[in-house]
């Protein structure tokens, strides 16, 4: 048993927060196969203050400040960069929308760590969100419908669970921070989204009533969303086009909430408490059609999109791999878990946020050579001569990359392994070639309450 010291640091709309975690590794296959190490326990050994994320202005991250925060939270927790072995780095929210996040997210691995970084966007950080707060287990293990919205500063992100499988997600610009206030009370930032839906501007000193007017608009997009209202022009105004699944509204058996201003929905403080509108929406919400039902808070609210660990397990590919024009090594590319059909190839790759990721596909077990060229199809109907990774654990990789190669350019990079494993929310290295095998370390996002 080897263990390891992980990092998990999550920069958000509103909040920035760092999490240390003890994580123990085991081999889990037998004597005489190829080593296949597991994640079996994972303690959380230290949590940072729930920190303001420290912006430049509205439309830059302060990478700086950021790194003075884990400098700082590094000495309370009493460690050292050296000491940590592992760990992942991400941008949610609205910050992930700032124009120099990627930047920031770069020079922050490099001072941190070899880690995971990633940009996430809506469609991931809604996966995140579910996991983390704990829906996904619920799901699972009740076997019902759950809606989980985890509602920041900024964006409200939805995930649809079905037995525990994610099989819709969304995003709305619904957000405890659309409004924020100076401490005497008047408007120091109004979001652009929300000049549709009202004529206040920023100076100005709004009442109770005018804050608590917004705060239910809000969250009657929520009900549309969910489906307990009838859709209207208020859904429009607020849904993000950045989120890429089609989203159905469809009444679920709960509704389960996280992120900051869940924590405003059953007991939240005075309004203007924290600055913002949080807690009005909270309060709007609580009296919405969303919690005349069976609703619940998520085992983790603010601190569900915090990653708790990456951690590092290595194995071998199949020895039956294929691969042109693909430049060794890679690194840091995240996993997208699809079906073979190019709708599902699509969508799995938007859930990513990248731009290029790895395919594990999920096929049948001995396909026969008719599937294979089937396959071979899909991906290319999806990706065209762009560059292909592709992953599987049958035994198919080399004459499933040989039919690529007839479909697409000479020159189009592809990769194919099998033999591998993958699970969402991983992210792989792959090395120079061992004999007929690749090495591939698989770097897997482990979230709080779902391990």
């Amino acid at each position: 048993m080897a263990k390891l010291l992980s990092v998990g640091l999550d920069v958000g709309t509103t909040t920035t927060q760092l999490i240390l975690s003890r994580l123990e590794i085991r081999n889990s296959a037998g004597a005489f196969s190829v080593p296949r190490m597991e994640i079996t326990d994972r303690t959380i050994l230290y949590q940072s203050p729930v920190y303001f994320t420290p912006l430049e202005d509205e439309q830059h991250v302060d990478g700086s400040a950021i790194r003075k925060i884990v400098e700082q939270e590094y000495a309370a927790a009493g460690v050292r960069r050296e000491d940590i072995d592992t760990g992942a780095i991400i941008i949610t929210g609205e910050t992930s929308r700032k124009e120099n996040a990627r930047r920031v997210l770069q020079e922050l691995s490099g001072f941190a760590g070899d880690f995971v970084v990633a940009t996430a966007g809506p469609d991931l950080e809604s996966i995140l969100a579910a996991k983390g707060s704990g829906a996904v287990r619920y799901s699972r293990e009740t076997g019902k419908t759950v809606l989980h919205m985890d509602i920041g500063g900024g964006t409200a992100n939805l995930a649809r669970i079905e037995n525990g499988k994610i099989t819709a997600t969304g995003c709305m610009n619904v957000g405890g921070r659309l409004l924020k206030f100076r401490e005497n009370g008047a408007l120091s930032y109004i979001s652009p989204v929300l000049k549709p839906l009202t004529c206040l501007q920023v100076g100005q000193h709004p009442s109770h009533q005018q804050v608590a007017e917004i705060a239910r608009l809000l969250a009657q997009g929520l009900e549309e969303a969910a489906g307990v209202k009838k859709k209207s022009t208020i859904f429009d105004a607020l849904w993000t086009r950045e989120a890429t699944g089609q989203w159905t509204p469809q009444i679920p058996d709960v509704i389960s909430f996280s992120g900051g201003v869940a924590d405003c929905i059953d007991s939240g403080p005075r309004d203007m408490a924290f600055g913002d509108m949080g807690p009005a929406l909270g309060r709007a919400i609580r009296e919405s059609l969303l919690c005349r039902g069976a609703y619940m808070l998520g085992k983790q609210t603010i601190r569900a999109t915090v990653i708790g660990a990456g951690s590092h397990s290595t194995q071998l590919s199949g020895s039956t791999i294929f691969y042109q024009n693909v430049c060794l090594p890679l690194k840091n590319l995240p996993v997208a878990v699809c079906e073979p059909d190019p709708g599902s190839i699509r969508m799995a790759l938007a859930q990513t946020d990248a731009q290029i990721a790895v395919l594990a596909l999920s096929c049948p077990q001995s396909p026969d050579h008719a599937q294979v060229r089937r396959f071979a199809n899909a991906i290319y109907e999806a990706l065209g001569n762009a560059p292909v990774y592709v992953a599987t654990d049958r035994d198919m990789a080399k004459a499933l990359g040989q039919s690529l190669s007839l479909l697409r350019d000479p020159d189009a990079p592809c990769l194919c392994m099998d033999g591998l494993e993958l699970q969402p929310g991983s992210f792989l290295d792959i090395g120079m070639p061992v004999g007929p095998a690749l090495p591939v370390v698989i770097k897997t996002l482990i979230l709080n309450n779902d391990k």
